[in-house]
């Protein structure tokens, strides 16, 4: 049986590696042990700041619909909770893109839900 030498597969992984970390400082896009490291924390950062991102969309749309909200004489929760009895389904990035470029129509929003509150 012979002999599996394994140079080629080797070079592909050391080559993937540096192609990753292309760009970072000294050491670290120069020599295999040190990329490859820094290659493995950088994924994990990665994974984290997808999930991060959401989480500060989500925060920057409640912030938005808040200030829309109180500039027509309510707050956030009161909004959501008149719109959630109304039956109105809208999610936050609508309701904050309608807040930012659309008054009108988030007015009109915030009166449906005040009216859903009074009832």
């Amino acid at each position: 049986m012979a002999r599996i030498k394994r140079a080629v597969n080797a070079v592909k992984k050391r080559r993937k590696v540096f192609k990753l970390a292309k760009g970072y400082y000294g050491a670290k896009s120069k020599l295999y042990r040190a990329a490859s490291q820094q290659v493995m924390k950088s994924m994990a950062y990665a994974y984290v700041g997808r999930k991060l991102k959401k989480r500060e969309y989500r925060r920057l749309w409640i912030a938005r619909i808040n200030a829309g909200a109180r500039l027509c004489g309510t707050n956030y929760s009161n909004l959501i909770h008149g719109l959630k009895l109304a039956g109105v389904d809208m999610n936050r990035k609508v309701l904050a893109d309608l807040a930012v470029t659309d008054m009108t129509a988030f007015n009109e929003l915030v009166n449906v839900a005040n009216n859903a509150l009074k009832a």
